[in-house]
């Protein structure tokens, strides 16, 4: 996987890229209220209509023109679940083996803050949901 051309990104790298440069709890800011700009997340109550999954850019994006960063759809990362750690770490690394995989950026039925740039999810990654998806990351190779 190391010399693959396309992979799905690490955690570290995922909460790097829906920060977006921030330290609040979305990457537009900490105001819930503004959410609904930038994501779709359920709502109370439910309108049936926004329970399924939408085209992507239909929602504003993050400060680094990013869509759908926080809500729509969980996105898988290549990162077994762990625990963090109690320090502070510069692109960490998760555990080498595991049974549950990573989700980031919660999803369009989950709650608000479910879908905060640090929340984080696992599941078995034989699970298929409609909510969960991914995207990919792509290796710079350089012209010889």
């Amino acid at each position: 996987a190391g010399d693959s051309l396309y992979r799905l990104p690490s955690e570290a790298e995922w909460e790097y890229a829906a920060r977006a440069g921030t330290a609040t709890r979305w990457s537009f800011g900490d105001r819930e209220s503004d959410l609904s700009t930038f994501a779709w997340t359920r709502r109370v109550p439910a309108v049936v209509s926004e329970l399924v999954t939408h085209p992507v850019g239909s929602k504003r994006p993050n400060g680094w023109d990013l869509y759908d960063m926080h809500g729509s759809a969980a996105e898988w990362v290549q990162d077994y679940y762990g625990s963090y750690g109690a320090d502070a770490a510069r692109d960490p690394m998760g555990p080498l083996s595991g049974s549950r995989r990573v989700l980031r950026g919660g999803g369009l039925r989950l709650a608000a803050a479910d879908t905060r740039s640090a929340a984080r999810d696992a599941f078995d990654p034989a699970v298929r949901l409609s909510t969960f998806g991914f995207r990919i990351v792509r290796r710079i190779v350089a012209e010889q």
